[in-house]
């Protein structure tokens, strides 16, 4: 069914989620600081906003795609906000996210909050989804049009979540990428190690020996860290290593190195004889 939605923001990422929408019939109005971003999207049907308020106006659903949750204060200023339900994709930080939520509902709106995990060409792709959290009724009253985005993936009322969950999955993509990044250096090719490193990371999430990613999860719910057959003490000697040879290739270690720093500081508290999952203990102690 065809609906009116905004885009406000249009960068890489807005202008394709616009795009998308254009693509899926709906009626697309979008706005953006400067103004120029929009023409291409005029050019193929979308209606251009003088303003942010004229587009907010224009939309029941209201997509945002900026810098910040301070971007989005900064271009609806005291924009009425009634009735209209603001659906922010933009990145901040979880508490930023539970803040905004009061600061829409005091203008009349409600805001869901969102995070997207795919790049501006994976927009609307089957792997596409989004996480979403705040109230649901909303959510679900414009999930029809959103899946031209993504999947919908509802994570719960608390506005932080969505939020949570991106920078969760982002902190993994990319301290997994730039550890590539050293691992090529340090054996002279990234064609060398692609793929071993392919084949290290399925095992990972497979659920066989060598998932570690499933056999992790269950020691981080239960607080236990079986460490006889490969204990923290000994790991953190190996990342010494690591540290040391990463120096020696003449390469910045400043990464590594602060892997090496957690691992110490685990071992310091107590949990030299337990597995690598009691890092964890450690992480979460400020």
């Amino acid at each position: 069914m065809t609906k009116n939605v905004t885009v406000i923001g249009l960068g890489a990422m807005g202008s394709a989620m616009a795009a998308r929408f254009l693509d899926e019939g709906h009626s697309v109005t979008v706005w953006n600081r400067t103004a120029a971003k929009a023409g291409p999207l005029v050019a193929r049907g979308a209606a251009g906003a003088a303003t942010a308020a004229e587009a907010v106006a224009a939309s029941d659903l209201v997509v945002f795609s900026q810098l910040d949750y301070q971007a989005m204060y900064d271009s609806l200023g005291s924009a009425d906000l009634t009735g209209k339900v603001l659906v922010n994709l933009s990145s901040d930080t979880p508490a930023t996210l539970r803040e905004a939520a009061g600061w829409v509902r005091e203008r009349g709106g409600e805001l869901v909050a969102g995070g997207i995990m795919v790049p501006p060409p994976g927009i609307g792709t089957p792997a596409a989804y989004a996480f979403y959290s705040g109230p649901e009724e909303p959510l679900q009253a414009h999930a029809g049009t959103l899946r031209a985005l993504g999947e919908v993936r509802y994570v719960g009322a608390d506005h932080g979540l969505a939020m949570a969950y991106y920078q969760a999955l982002l902190l993994v993509f990319w301290t997994t990428l730039t550890s590539f990044m050293y691992g090529a250096a340090l054996v002279g090719g990234a064609e060398r190690l692609r793929p071993y490193a392919i084949e290290m990371l399925a095992a990972m999430a497979d659920d066989g020996p060598m998932g570690f990613v499933t056999e992790l999860a269950g020691e981080l719910e239960k607080g236990v860290y079986p460490g006889e057959l490969n204990n923290l003490r000994m790991q953190a000697v190996g990342m010494e290593h690591v540290v040391e040879a990463v120096r020696q290739a003449g390469l910045d270690a400043s990464f590594p190195a602060a892997l090496k720093d957690l691992f110490r500081r685990a071992v310091e508290a107590g949990h030299g004889a337990e597995g690598l999952g009691s890092v964890s203990e450690v992480i979460r102690t400020r």
